[in-house]
């Protein structure tokens, strides 16, 4: 990993759960190595802080430096001595009220405290509109915010995106939270207080063919330590400093990206007595806008991204997707198992009963978790595994999970040679040491296999290609001799039966199942 690289985790709400959270951060530094800093969202202190003391005065060490930021109600203000920020013990700082943390790497993180309130109400739990402009001024003229926190969540974060379940942003969240996220465009930007996680599709920062393309950005909202529905509450990641950033890939657009949930409309708005409007459905609208300016008050002429060039989006999905867990058309019954970048589910019109797909959540490539706990598992079962993905006429990485009797697996690669050549394709096998993404370059339309015997077929796809080549090598006799099965659409069950299917895999699973105890 370069040296550029920042290993980050972020906590949602502590309350008080100081030993919950502890032992779990440790256990990840044992698992997955050092990390930078632990940043904590929501409330960090709760209704009993007995476990505190511990901490403060140095019976137990805190595993690596902890950030967190201020109080969101008075109830708690007497476990912060210095409200401008100040150590708490050792390893654990509070930031302050708001402010810019630079670290010695180049990251360059942006904090804000409390919840939105009217001037009238400003106190050491709240912030307004003030702290709000000064934020956006620190940040001009740098290098862009690469991770914001703060505890409440931003109002509308939400639009062009699935609504987020067990919270109602539109109604607790704050609009001048939307208003700097919409200004200072971070990278991450994560909240607590909700009491649910949600990870938004990322977001362009940029009006497509208006603007050059800018940065993308990417909103979590993270559930409390230890909660009972065992939802996530902390989240792991790397991150390079924006400042150390190659320009092309960090304008990069993903192809799940939506629309910017914020706009004028949905934002607060600084009025001539500096006043903001408290959370909710009224706002305040910037009437200074002039005629050739765009939607954030800069010249369209002038504007530049971090390249200085204009560049053009790549091509949006031509539709909805089928398989990403944050689009409505998802069949959520099929779902086996959700890990924090991919999930697991049932194959629609399978060619087997457990006939599984491995699918990134926003189109994130990293499945080899889930195909070794699959191996193990089928393996255990008397039955070898054959992985396939199609990189073509698809929206989203489905990897095809179908497990075969293990006495085929010797027949795999022959079978998939005579299919391949009476369809005139050819089919090559690739070292079994390299990686798919070292063979074929991004956007390169390709199928790809990995055998149960080891080895790795690819095909460069260029036109004609049969969509159903994986399930007809698969479907024939001398593997699962289902002929009649190639077809998906010929093999379709109810919902119920679908549903039975998908508990039964679920419970085979889950001595397997890495998520059910796996938060980074």
């Amino acid at each position: 990993m370069s040296d550029k690289v920042e290993k980050i985790l972020v906590s949602g709400d502590v309350d008080g759960n100081f030993n919950q959270l502890f032992k779990r951060v440790s256990n990840v530094i044992q698992k997955s190595g050092p990390f930078s800093m632990l940043l904590c969202v929501g409330n960090f202190f709760g209704s009993d802080n007995s476990q505190w003391m511990q901490y403060k005065n140095g019976v137990v060490k805190v595993p690596l430096p902890t950030y967190i930021l201020g109080p969101n109600h008075s109830g708690v203000t007497n476990n912060y001595p210095d409200m401008k920020g100040c150590e708490l013990c050792e390893n654990i700082i509070y930031l302050g009220p708001s402010g810019i943390y630079p670290c010695s790497s180049g990251l360059r993180v942006m904090y804000l405290s409390g919840m939105q309130a009217d001037v009238k109400k400003k106190n050491n739990t709240t912030f307004i509109m003030d702290n709000i402009l000064a934020l956006e001024t620190q940040a001009t003229n740098k290098p862009a915010i690469d991770i914001l926190i703060t505890s409440q969540w931003p109002h509308a974060v939400c639009n062009f995106a699935k609504k987020a379940e067990g919270c109602n942003p539109e109604i607790s969240g704050s609009t001048m939270i939307s208003r700097l996220a919409f200004k200072v465009r971070p990278r991450y930007h994560f909240s607590g207080l909700e009491g649910v996680y949600y990870e938004r599709l990322p977001y362009r920062n940029h009006r497509v063919l208006i603007e050059p393309a800018r940065h993308v950005s990417r909103f979590f909202g993270l559930a409390n330590v230890g909660n009972s529905e065992k939802q996530k509450w902390l989240y792991a990641f790397n991150i390079t400093p924006m400042a150390h950033c190659d320009t092309a890939e960090l304008t990069k657009q993903p192809t799940d990206i939506s629309e910017c949930p914020y706009s004028d409309a949905n934002v607060a708005h600084q009025t001539k007595e500096n006043v903001a409007q408290s959370c909710g459905a009224q706002f305040f609208y910037d009437m200074n806008t002039k005629p050739g300016d765009d939607k954030r008050g800069k010249k369209r002429r002038g504007d530049g991204d971090e390249s200085g060039e204009r560049r053009r989006m790549p091509p949006k999905p031509t539709g909805p997707c089928w398989f990403c867990l944050a689009s409505p058309e998802v069949e959520k019954h099929l779902v086996v198992s959700v890990g924090n970048h991919v999930y697991l589910a049932l194959a629609k019109g399978g060619l087997v009963p457990d006939h599984l797909l491995i699918l990134p959540i926003t189109h994130f490539q990293k499945v080899e978790k889930f195909k070794k706990a699959l191996t193990k598992m089928f393996k255990k079962k008397g039955k070898s595994v054959v992985f396939y993905e199609r990189n073509y006429r698809s929206q989203h990485l489905q990897v095809q999970v179908i497990p075969i009797p293990a006495e085929a697996a010797s027949h795999v690669q022959e079978i998939f040679t005579d299919v391949a050549e009476s369809n005139g394709i050819e089919v090559d096998e690739i070292p079994k040491l390299s990686d798919i993404s070292q063979v074929a370059p991004s956007g390169t339309p390709f199928f790809y296999a990995e055998l149960p015997t080891g080895e790795k077929l690819y095909h460069r796809v260029r036109k004609n290609f049969p969509l159903q080549f994986g399930r007809e090598v698969l479907a024939s006799p001398p593997i699962l001799n289902v002929p009649e099965r190639v077809d998906w659409r010929e093999c379709k069950s109810s919902k119920e039966e679908e549903t039975k299917l998908r508990n039964k895999i679920r419970e085979t699973f889950q001595p397997y199942d890495f998520t059910l105890e796996d938060d980074d």
